[in-house]
Parts: C-alpha cells; structure tokens; sequence
C-alpha cells in the first residue's frame, strides 16, 4: 500500500508542473509584449491581457508576480502614450484590482494611487473614468489604507478648498453607529483626521465638539481613538490651544485610556504615539500626563508583552501579537521620550521606573530599527539631564552601545544617536573621558564631512563640547583629525548652524593661553583669512559675535596677539564693529581691544600707542556714554 501511494504522489507532481510552466509561459508572453518597441503591438497586447484576466484570478496573480503592473503603470503615466493605450493600461489595472486581498496590496505597492490621482488631470474624459473606476475598485477593499488619498499636504488643501470638511462633517453626527456601515463612518473620521478644521460648525456645534463627544466611554474605542488624534492634530496645527479643556480634561485622558493594558495591541501603540505627538511640544501637558493614571508606571507593561500568564485565549490573535510586540516597545520608547524632553522630576521618574536603563540599553541593539531609533530619542531626551548624565547613564555605561549604534546605522539613527553623543561630551559628564578613550574624535571627525547637514551640525557640536576646557593633548588631536583644510570647509558651510558650531570649537580650542599660542603658531594664518572673511561676509550677527569672540581669544595669548597688532586692516574692523548700531557686536570687538591693551602684559606701551593713533581713544570715549551699562563698563 505504501508503494502505491508513493507512485501515485510522484505520478502528480510532474502534472502540475507541467500545468504552471503553461499558465506561466502564457502570462510571461503577455507580458513580454508590453515592452514592444512597436506602440500597435504593446496595444494590442494589453487589449488581449484584459480579455485573459476577466475571471481569471489565477492569471492576475501570475501577471502581478511576473512584474506587469509597474510596466503597466509606467505606460499609464507617458506623455507618449496614445489615449488609448492609457486608457485599456487603466483598465487592466482595474481588472487586477478585482481580484484577491493579496493584488489591492501588490497594487498599492506598486504606487498605484498616486500614479491614477496624476490620471484625473488629463483632459481625456474615456481615461479620467477608467482611472476612476480603478481608484473606486482599489479603495472599497478594506486592505486599502484610505489615508493615501489625503495623507499629503496637496490633497489635503485640496479636499479642503471643494468643501471636503464641510461635506463629511454632518455624516459623523449621523444618529446610527451600525455595524455594516463601521468601514464607512471610520473612513469618514479618518479623513477628518488629517484635514481638520477648527472653525467647521456642524448643526451649529464646533467640530471640536463632536469629537469630544465621540471620546466618551461608551463609544467605540476606534471611535474615541480616532476622534482623539483629529483633536491631536488640531491642536498641533494651532488650531486649539494646549490648555483647552477639550485637550486637558478630554483628549489627554483618553490617550492615556488607550495606553492601559486592557487594550490590544493596536489600540496601546496608536494611543501612545499619538500621546508622545499631543504633549511633545508642551511642559505643561508632559507633567499633567505624567500623573494621569500612573502613566509612567503603566509603560513599564509594554516591555513585558505578552507574558507567559498572557490572558489571551485566541491563539491567532497571541500570534499577531507575538510578531507585533516590538511595536509596543517602539511606542513606549517614543512616549517616555516625549514626557521627559522638559521636566527633570519627570525624567527621574522614567529613570527610576523598574529596570528602565536596561531597557533602553537593550533596545539599542534590537533588530528592528524602529526600536532602535526609538530608544535612542528616549536615551536623548534623558540626556538632557545633568543628574542623569551623572548617576543613570554613568551607572550603566550607556556609551558603550551608544558608540557602537553610531559605528553603522542609518542616517535617522545617526543623527539621534550623535546628537545624544554631544551631550554625553559636555564638561560635567562622567562618560566624557570613557568616550574620549574611545578614540571618537576620528568617528566625529567622518561625521563632519557627511551630506547632512544634521550629522554636520552633531559631528562638530560633539567636537566643540569635547574641545570645552580640554587638554592639550585633546586639542592638538582634534586639530590633527580634523585637518585645517576641513575646518576651513566648514566655516564656509552653507547651514548657518554647521558655521556657528565650527566657530564654537574654534572658540574653545583658542582658550587658555599656551593653548591659543600653540594653534596660533601652528594655524594663524589661515585663522586670520577666515575671521577676515566671516566679518566681511553677509553674515547673522550671531556668527560675527561668535567672530569676533574669536579674536578677543586670540587677543589674550602671549604671542597670537601680534597677528592681530600687526595687521591694520583686522584692527580697522574691530574698529568698525566698536560703532556698529548692535550691542552685542559692540561688546565683542571692545573686549578685544581691552585685551590687546592689559597694562599688566609685555609690549602693552607699544599696543596702546598705536591704537591711539589709529583713533580707537575716540571711539572709547563715545562708548562710555552708552545706554547699556555692561557696554559702558566694558
């Protein structure tokens, strides 16, 4: 019996083979002839594909899989195409979207919304319909995101200029939430949700209102987390103050609801990220969150889901939940985030919650980089800490995966991780000199050079952190590794913050007197070229302050202050600066000068002598009058 068996299974396998190699060549050929060089023959072929896939669901998977519909779509959105061909490509898309879940998202994929969106511009009136008619197939599938039709800033100026607001806002005060019209009524509060609008009455009620209503316990919980992130957004968009009570007492606590662990999965995960986007800008919603509900502590729930006495019975729901988990840590990384970006007792708090630094250690490394960025904008916004810096994240060494995140990491990461880097590097954290040790001056050094302007500004503000009251030996090596041609190119970056920032680490290398003479005689020349440029340049007067307390610098060393008395031209400028209409530039060029004429220092005679015959005794006198008294005393 079982050699019969054996027979009959191995007597089946080449009969299907053989069935799928034809169903295969047949659609490979239909394909094929879509990249005709002939525009007949590629229309004719696309005709004859729509005739083969009416009904034919197994050869819409075969098409889909051997590739057409990005040639399909390529031909729908050439100028050159005929009309025609356009049009029957339209519809063959269509047809696809006709078939099973799994063709809607190959379709979506494949970019086709926007690519039929595009279509509703031309003239065609054949084509427009075809395309709508593929739109309306793709959108009635419930695996279709609906937010890709508004998700951009374009569309959603659109909807709003053709009164989309005004037209969907009376259908979510319809008097029936049923059933077999969920999908619809959601789709409706979906679309609010990214176009709303504050000043929308609906029977005579603000919108906000309606859905302040929607959040009340008893609606369903789509309901009320939908109808809370419209509220979010609205009060992101400036349209409803932080401290309404439609946000304080109403929106605030709702998110937090969906933070409990009685909900699933989903529910947590879009409730807490939604919560991090609502209090991310406000101190005052961070404390009020921070002791809703014990919200910090409740957090704590998502790092140990689901546990091994897990109340879930559905075994494919413990499933899903199973793959998704790295979601509620994302989301719990991204909400702690948000909380402690302000308040140093809220950031305690976070710290001292069980087994947080560890936590956050661990999900540096974990696979999905989500998590990983996540964890680093969690460990960023603790960073802002002076006593964190000191106790928490020396106690469990956070450089260390710090450092390795920054060694390959995509550039998102990068800048979160480097930006967490700089504050790790101010003067009073204890993982500064680990860090040093490290050798990350040359990791600091590569970043300064990278295409993004971020990783530039990160790259250099680290440098210029670690520059601040260092050695020597700290700052001949940056210098080393950084190379003067570099420190040229940055102080002639474009980005106004990479220029202030290199003028910075500029400022704390030239510190202490050895020190500035040092680099002085090492780089002087090219020092002076640059200041010289910077002050001749159409610059902010926060980049010529940063300048000009450049030079003060360079006026206080031994030596390097003869660059500056030996060059007329430098000195007409910091006499020029000395009467300039600001302040700020007064005081700088002034305290330059007050170190170039210390009495106590060799040569001081001399200097004062030939500043007074350049007139700057003149200029003095004029300053003593000044309205400001730090200018005045200066």
């Amino acid at each position: 019996m079982n050699c019969v068996d054996w027979e009959v299974n191995v007597l089946k396998i080449p009969i299907k083979l053989t069935m799928f190699t034809e169903v295969t060549a047949t659609s490979r050929h239909y394909v094929d002839r879509l990249f005709d060089p002939d525009p007949q023959k590629v229309l004719q072929g696309v005709i004859d594909m729509k005739n083969a896939v009416i009904g034919n669901n197994k050869q819409k998977a075969n098409l889909i899989v051997l590739g057409a519909v990005p040639r399909l779509l390529y031909l729908l959105q050439q100028s050159s195409s005929s009309a025609e061909l356009r049009t029957e490509c339209a519809v063959v898309l269509g047809s696809l979207a006709m078939g099973t879940e799994n063709n809607i998202k190959s379709l979506v994929d494949c970019h086709i919304i926007p690519a039929l969106l595009q279509g509703l511009l031309c003239p065609d009136l054949v084509f427009i319909e075809a395309c709508l008619r593929c739109l309306r197939t793709v959108f009635i599938s419930p695996v279709t995101p609906v937010q890709l039709l508004y998700t951009t800033a374009e569309h959603q100026t659109v909807l709003f200029n053709h009164g989309a607001i005004q037209n969907i806002a009376p259908l979510l005060i319809s008097p029936s939430y049923k059933v077999e019209h969920k999908h619809t009524f959601m789709s409706h509060l979906k679309c609010m949700c990214v176009c709303v609008s504050c000043s929308v009455l609906v029977d005579g009620e603000l919108l906000s209102q309606v859905f302040v209503r929607m959040m009340q316990r008893d609606k369903p919980i789509e309901m009320q987390l939908t109808a809370a992130k419209c509220l979010t957004y609205m009060c992101r968009a400036g349209a409803i103050r932080t401290d309404d009570n439609c946000i304080v007492l109403k929106t605030l606590p709702c998110l937090v609801r969906m933070c409990s662990k009685d909900r699933l999965l989903e529910e947590r995960v879009e409730g807490a990220e939604t919560l991090a986007f609502l209090m991310e800008p406000d101190v005052e919603l961070q404390r009020i969150a921070s002791i809703t509900d014990h919200l910090v502590a409740m957090l704590a729930d998502y790092f140990k889901y689901p546990s091994s006495v897990s109340a879930i019975t559905d075994i494919k729901r413990l499933d899903h939940d199973l793959k998704h988990a790295h979601e509620l840590r994302q989301a719990a990384f991204k909400l702690y985030a948000s909380l402690g970006s302000n308040d140093e007792d809220i950031r305690k708090k976070i710290t001292e919650t069980e087994n947080m630094m560890d936590r956050i250690v661990s999900g540096l490394s974990e696979s999905s980089i989500k998590v990983r960025l996540a964890a680093v904008r969690c460990l960023h916004s603790l960073s802002r800490s002076v006593q964190q810096l000191r106790t928490s994240f020396h106690d469990h060494a956070v450089w260390k995966p710090l450092m390795k995140l920054l060694q390959n990491a995509p550039d998102e990461v990068l800048v979160m991780a480097s930006s967490t880097l700089c504050n790790l590097l101010l003067e009073f954290s204890p993982s500064k000199e680990p860090i040093l040790e490290s050798g990350v001056i040359e990791l600091l050094c590569s970043l300064t050079q990278s295409d993004s302007p971020a990783l530039r500004v990160n790259g250099i503000w680290a440098l210029m952190n670690m520059a601040f009251q260092a050695d020597q030996k700290v700052k001949v090596e940056i210098m080393r590794a950084l190379g003067t041609e570099q420190l040229f190119r940055l102080l002639s970056d474009p980005d106004a913050n990479v220029l202030m920032k290199t003028l910075g680490l500029l400022r704390n290398l030239l510190s202490t007197r050895p020190h500035i003479d040092q680099i002085m005689s090492s780089h002087g020349k090219q020092i002076m070229q640059a200041v010289t440029l910077i002050l001749e340049g159409e610059h902010s007067i926060e980049v010529k302050e940063q300048t000009l307390c450049i030079l003060a610098n360079i006026a206080d060393g031994n030596t390097a202050k003869e660059l500056i008395m030996t060059n007329d031209d430098m000195l007409q400028k910091v006499k020029y600066y000395m009467g300039h209409s600001n302040v700020k530039l007064q005081l700088a060029a002034t305290f330059c000068i007050s170190n170039l004429v210390w009495n106590e220092e060799d040569g001081s005679q001399e200097r004062q002598d030939k500043l007074r015959e350049m007139g700057f005794v003149d200029i003095l006198h004029k300053l003593t009058q000044a309205s400001d008294p730090n200018l005045c005393d200066r």
